[in-house]
């Protein structure tokens, strides 16, 4: 997603490096982000249905129009960084999970779209150029992971992007959640409350993008001014640091806000 003149970090492996979201509308889309969280966007040279949230004049996300024939639902979906695309789609097949797309040539990179073994959709990216760092700017602050057993998806996610591997990851296991930190700062919380057979989307296994904002209840506001909602609360309780509320759009993706902490 890097353009000319953006900063750019080094990627992290096993790390988030992009979130994208898929729309059947993309004007509506543009139109509602733009306006609860103040984006711009510009082109993106992979596609032409394909738009790059701009904030702070970096690169925070990706909106894509969803393609003729699928009915999946909008679901923001977090791409991590990996070394080996095909090393990684192997991983999760031989751990039971499914890759649905991919490995393919995106850009210079490789990219491949997998599912957990709770139905929880993720991404992994291969020689992306990542022109964010986590929680830094107006990145994402946070991802947040709704699963149903905690400990199991901590260990599949460990082994399929290789945590252990990276000195500036650290993994901490508390009670009842996991967090995962890089460079001491929390990038990752894994939490329990998923249930896969709920017919609420918000109930199911699942990651959520955490964006933060200087005004969160503004933000709230403008959101359902603009045809967006408040999902009823999950049987998650949410205790990672800034949380504060969650929003759907009218395209049904799910999304958290937190104040931004300067």
């Amino acid at each position: 997603m890097s353009g000319s003149g953006e900063r750019q970090y080094l990627p992290v492996q096993g790390a988030q490096c992009s979130v994208n979201l898929m729309v059947v509308d993309l004007d509506v889309a543009r139109a509602f982000y733009g306006e609860v969280l103040g984006w711009r966007f510009r082109p993106s040279s992979l596609d032409d249905q394909f738009l790059v949230a701009m904030a702070g004049g970096d690169p925070v996300a990706g909106l894509a129009a969803r393609r003729p024939g699928l009915t999946a639902a909008s679901v923001w979906t977090p791409y991590f960084a990996v070394r080996n695309a095909d090393a990684t789609a192997a991983r999760i097949r031989e751990r039971g999970a499914t890759v649905a797309v991919g490995p393919m040539v995106v850009g210079d990179g490789r990219v491949g779209l997998a599912a957990d073994r709770d139905g929880a959709t993720f991404g992994f990216w291969e020689g992306h150029t990542l022109a964010w760092s986590p929680g830094e700017g107006q990145a994402p602050t946070r991802l947040d992971l709704q699963t149903r057993d905690v400990f199991d998806a901590a260990v599949f996610y460990g082994e399929v992007l290789g945590w252990a591997e990276e000195q500036d990851i650290d993994i901490d296991y508390r009670k009842d959640h996991v967090l995962v930190k890089l460079g001491g700062r929390v990038i990752l919380s894994l939490r329990g409350g998923g249930v896969q057979t709920s017919t609420l989307a918000h109930l199911r296994p699942r990651w959520l993008v955490n964006f933060a904002v200087d005004d969160v209840e503004r933000a709230v506001t403008a959101a359902t001014r603009a045809g967006g909602s408040r999902p009823q609360p999950s049987t998650t309780t949410w205790k990672a640091k800034g949380f504060t509320r969650t929003l759907q759009a009218p395209d049904g993706g799910v999304f958290t806000l937190a104040h931004h902490e300067p």
